[in-house]
């Protein structure tokens, strides 16, 4: 548990998701009322921890491909939660130094630590917009000031918008993806119902009334997210299964969330 006290408009009464994620990649920026919610789900999903680190590994491939093997210089990553090891501007500049990259989440502990930790490369930029998913056009607004919308833009939503409705999410979706200009790519995962263990381990979290309920989905429906555009292999998949690079512990188990990565045409 943070042993700092809690900021300016920090709720401490209720977990927050960015903070139960921090906890359960082994961060120290939560407190005992997010702890208590991650172990909650653990008991009723032991295969929690596992989930949240296949994710993470799939953000880090994500991203390398992308700036590496796409080419492309500019991600608006929204829902980023807590900074941790790898972050994305951290792969991307490591592949290409010159890369800009826009940071989008609404949790005021997410702003104290992202202004002090998001740093950047002399060539590239980073930026934090204090901003809720909902509000796509306050992140497109603000995300101008350091990216290029003329240019390629990688739109990354990794384990967000199981937080927004099935009304909004895909009016969200469409005004994002308005605005990337061709060849820009969409990157997202999400926890899908594809495992009850899983399905019942969230109705129990969101039970207990946090911060933003969360909503597992199927994999058509997360499919779904990417219509309009150019969905690359392996498609929409769990993910660990998604383009894994070799290693001591092949094979990797499937987890339940899948994800994808797809090109505006």
């Amino acid at each position: 548990m943070s042993d700092d006290q809690p900021g300016p408009g920090i709720d401490t009464s209720k977990p927050h998701s960015a903070r139960i994620w921090n906890y359960l990649l082994g961060g120290k920026d939560h407190y005992a009322v997010d702890q208590e919610a991650a172990e909650r789900v653990c008991e009723a999903f032991p295969g929690m921890r596992d989930m949240t680190r296949q994710s993470r590994y799939m953000l880090a491939r994500v991203v390398r491909h992308l700036a590496g093997a796409e080419g492309i210089r500019q991600f608006l990553d929204i829902g980023t939660g807590l900074p941790t090891a790898d972050n994305t501007h951290e792969v991307a500049q490591r592949v290409a130094p010159d890369a800009r990259i826009v940071y989008v989440d609404n949790d005021p502990l997410v702003l104290v630590h992202a202004r002090a930790l998001l740093t950047s490369t002399p060539e590239g930029a980073t930026d934090y917009i204090d901003a809720d998913v909902r509000d796509p056009e306050k992140v497109l607004r603000e995300a101008a000031r350091t990216l290029a919308f003329s240019r390629p833009v990688a739109l990354m939503l990794m384990g967000v918008l199981g937080l927004v409705d099935d009304e909004q999410a895909p009016v969200v979706m469409k005004r994002l993806v308005a605005e990337l200009p061709p060849g820009s790519y969409v990157a997202l995962y999400d926890g899908s119902d594809t495992d009850p263990a899983y399905v019942e381990s969230i109705r129990r979290h969101n039970a207990n009334r946090p911060a933003a309920p969360y909503t597992p989905r199927s994999p058509e429906q997360i499919a779904r997210f990417f219509d309009g555009l150019h969905l690359l292999e392996p498609g929409v998949v769990s993910v660990s299964q998604w383009r894994p690079e070799p290693g001591p512990w092949d094979p990797q188990p499937e987890v339940s969330c899948y994800g994808g990565l797809a090109r505006k045409p």
